[in-house]
């Protein structure tokens, strides 16, 4: 199943798709877009171009599990997004994965411009790496 995750941002939106396999997750795009309902059409157009069967949102969890404002603006993206789509989408627990991209991204010394750049979308892949492995696991044995 071709997979499309997202890591939503009131300026920046991270996406990120997986292989048909399911194996492999990789950035895709970043979008730049301030306004709520414009950036969910921009993914829903985006999940059909690339033909995504599922839109997996990052959902900002706080550190203790308990969801805050940002966690219920996500869960309503997502809403959006599937509506505009005709998708299935799911929320994901995304607690650190900005944190784990920024880390990445000193690894391979990516700073400035190009950081801020492609953060979202190492976010996004973060995101969907984790979803994946969930839902290998889930399937084993």
């Amino acid at each position: 199943m071709r997979i499309m995750s997202v890591d939503y941002g009131d300026s920046r939106t991270g996406i990120a798709v997986c292989d048909s396999g399911e194996i492999l997750a990789s950035p895709l795009t970043v979008i730049t877009e301030y306004n709520f309902e414009r950036c969910a059409e921009k993914v829903a157009e985006l999940a059909k171009k690339e033909k995504a069967e599922l839109i997996v949102v990052g959902h900002p969890k706080n550190m203790d599990g308990s969801e805050g404002k940002r966690a219920e603006k996500c869960a309503e993206f997502a809403r959006l997004a599937g509506e505009l789509s005709g998708l299935p989408t799911k929320l994901w627990d995304e607690r650190r994965t900005t944190v784990t991209a920024h880390n990445y991204l000193n690894e391979t010394n990516v700073r400035g411009k190009k950081r801020k750049a492609v953060v979202d979308a190492v976010a996004a892949t973060i995101i969907l790496e984790s979803y994946l492995a969930y839902k290998k696991s889930k399937a084993e044995p």
